[in-house]
């Protein structure tokens, strides 16, 4: 597989925040985030190689119920990945999967956390505005997770006009209020800090989870954290 690192810390975002877990990062993206906080998956995507049972050998060196397999996006290595989550199902493991939810495939899993992308993420660099305007949203695979899965979806907040789009997609999907998880967009706690205030009464009003970037404002914005 390729991917880019194997840390182990606390889930940083979502409704299993604070929980200590494994995060096994995956190399390479299909979209470009004008704000992406790991480029050394997506703009500039790592190229180490790592067979299936290496990353489980890795993984489970840590002796964690909970492992967290991310990206770049994961679901770009559909059978490798279907192969690595079926061999943590069997050792017990509770598995999630970060995605960008533009890609489906059946695997194991426990909780699927979806991040759709928002227009806020729009990249600057002409190259690659197109491509990814047209592949951030993908309806018909995010009803197959939610229809098939335990899910969390996650939306990246940067302005109050993000908060029409979050809606509309709430609405076109039926998702469950309290699966829609706002975060404030931001690497560093001044940024978040920004947004935050404003958020929360967002999620207040709307009844969806607030979720904090807990380590960025442990570690700051830093690889392995």
């Amino acid at each position: 597989m390729k991917y880019s690192e194997i840390f182990y810390t606390l889930q940083g975002e979502g409704k299993l925040i604070g929980i200590p877990s494994v995060f096994f990062r995956t190399s390479y993206c299909n979209l470009r985030c004008g704000w992406c906080d790991t480029p050394y998956t997506s703009w500039n995507p790592e190229n180490k190689q790592i067979s299936v049972a290496e990353a489980l050998k890795q993984i489970t060196q840590f002796k964690s119920k909970y492992v967290v397999i991310t990206g770049g996006e994961p679901f770009l290595q559909k059978d490798e990945l279907t192969e690595l989550c079926q061999q943590l199902a069997t050792n017990g493991h509770h598995i999630t999967i970060e995605t960008n939810a533009t890609i489906f495939a059946p695997v194991a899993a426990n909780l699927i956390s979806m991040s759709p992308k928002l227009s806020n993420s729009i990249p600057i660099d002409k190259q690659w505005q197109k491509i990814h305007e047209a592949g951030r949203i993908k309806l018909e695979v995010m009803s197959s997770f939610l229809k098939q899965y335990d899910c969390q979806v996650k939306f990246v907040i940067n302005s109050e006009r993000d908060i029409e789009e979050v809606q509309d997609l709430v609405n076109s999907l039926s998702i469950p209020t309290e699966s829609v998880v706002l975060m404030p967009q931001g690497i560093n706690s001044d940024e978040i800090k920004q947004r935050q205030h404003w958020l929360a009464e967002v999620c207040k009003k709307m009844k969806y989870r607030y979720s904090p970037r807990l380590h960025l404002s442990i570690w700051g914005d830093k690889r392995g954290t």
